[in-house]
């Protein structure tokens, strides 16, 4: 049964939804963006749907500022007070909760990555978390980082249909030129992606990474985790990463979707007293 509830974080009501369970263990699904709880086209109602069908509690939420709750929004830079007011109202509410995953996604996941510390959270999923900078020109779009940049003329390449676009002149060559100097440019200092770096390897909660491996904000990331700042984090036995061909940054074609219900119950099922 999924009922609506809330909590109080700082003086401010947060709008939530649970969906019951009687398992011991349940799931706390962290919106990323600006996203309400329900998710891009209801895919977090969907999962929490998914998952409170094999009998874990599902706990979502509004961050202050966003859909139904009240508050400012600050960003997912300010929302460990929302974090760890969601773990105490999940906490509450399901009194035979003995443990938490906490899943997010995008700028999510890095806000659990950075904040999750101290609470009693004992598994986080986190899916493409955001490490791109972001602009100092609020109206400026992200433009996508030269990992993914190349990542996108790597695909290409392999496509034996590229070449006979090329050579018919299908491809824009002043385009081209300029995509190939974008990719070649080094890439921006890693202020975000160091502070999740330093956060997993200072942790020892266990966590799973998951990718969508053609999508830009994952593959930002996959750049980040190869560097000399994770080394310490890839040495840890548990933390892991996952990826899934696809490019959709919701996991929402059912091929993915299906995958990530699977490792978010690989992730409950460890934990069920």
């Amino acid at each position: 049964m999924r009922r609506l509830t809330g909590f109080d974080c700082e003086g401010a009501w947060c709008a939530a939804s649970l969906d019951e369970g009687d398992k011991t263990a349940g799931l706390l699904i962290v919106s990323g963006g600006n996203e309400i709880r329900s998710g891009a086209h209801a895919g977090q109602a969907a999962l929490a749907a998914h998952v409170a069908a094999l009998g874990y509690p599902v706990f979502r939420y509004d961050r202050r500022g966003i859909g139904e709750s009240e508050g400012d929004n600050c960003g997912f830079e300010s929302s460990a007070a929302d974090i760890a007011a969601a773990v105490t109202a999940f906490r509450a509410q399901v009194l035979h909760l003995q443990h938490i995953v906490a899943f997010g996604n995008c700028d999510a996941a890095s806000a659990l990555a950075l904040f999750h510390q101290g609470l009693p959270i004992d598994r986080l999923v986190l899916a493409n978390p955001w490490v791109i900078e972001t602009q100092t020109d609020a109206d400026a779009p992200t433009p996508p980082s030269p990992a993914a940049i190349r990542a996108r003329y790597w695909q290409r390449l392999k496509n034996p249909r590229s070449l006979g676009d090329l050579l018919t002149g299908k491809i824009n060559l002043r385009k081209l030129a300029s995509g190939i100097k974008a990719a070649a440019q080094n890439e921006k200092p890693r202020v975000l992606a160091d502070r999740l770096a330093k956060a997993l390897a200072n942790s020892s909660v266990p966590a799973t990474i998951v990718l969508a491996r053609r999508d830009t904000t994952a593959m930002a990331f996959h750049s980040a985790w190869q560097s000399d700042s994770f080394d310490a984090v890839r040495a840890r036995d548990k933390v892991t990463l996952e990826t899934f061909d696809s490019a959709s940054h919701s996991f929402a074609d059912s091929d993915s979707k299906l995958w990530l219900c699977q490792i978010i119950r690989n992730a409950l099922e460890p934990t069920n007293g």
